[in-house]
């Protein structure tokens, strides 16, 4: 969680935190890869663009992913800016949880884009104990009448 929200999961007032890809030395992301035929490349990416660009937090990036079957393409991603005022890289997580359990935003309370989130990287099997850790604190944090 390396990006203060200010509309959908927490306010100017009160920020929440989401995630975004921080480019970091060394770092890395399990996730998912979208192929895109070719005829639907420029749409799509317009799409993206729209959604992703929508204020200078993020740069589009094309960046090396190594696919379940081993083999490296590259891909259209978006990176946080670093310099961005929203970027808040290097919390750690008892600070995260704390932010996290008291933010709510346009698009709801900020602990149930946590919750959502480690449920869907469970589906996909993909594990996370840092995002099992924070959610599980998050969840001591708030109170049951806030929890879904």
């Amino acid at each position: 969680f390396c990006m203060r929200s200010i509309h959908h999961r927490g306010t100017v007032e009160k920020p929440g935190l989401v995630l975004a890809l921080d480019q970091l030395d060394g770092a890395c992301c399990d996730g998912v890869a979208f192929s895109v035929p070719a005829a639907r490349a420029e749409a799509t990416l317009d799409y993206l663009r729209e959604r992703e660009l929508i204020s200078s937090a993020y740069l589009e990036k094309t960046l090396p992913v190594t696919l379940l079957d081993g083999r490296d393409v590259e891909a259209v991603t978006y990176v946080i800016d670093p310099d961005h005022e929203q970027y808040c890289g290097g919390l750690d997580l008892p600070e995260q949880a704390r932010i996290i359990a008291g933010a709510v935003g346009g698009r709801g309370p900020n602990p149930d884009y946590l919750w959502n989130t480690a449920a869907h990287l469970a589906e996909l099997g993909i594990a996370d104990p840092e995002l099992d850790w924070l959610a599980a604190e998050v969840r001591g944090l708030v109170p049951a009448t806030g929890r879904d």
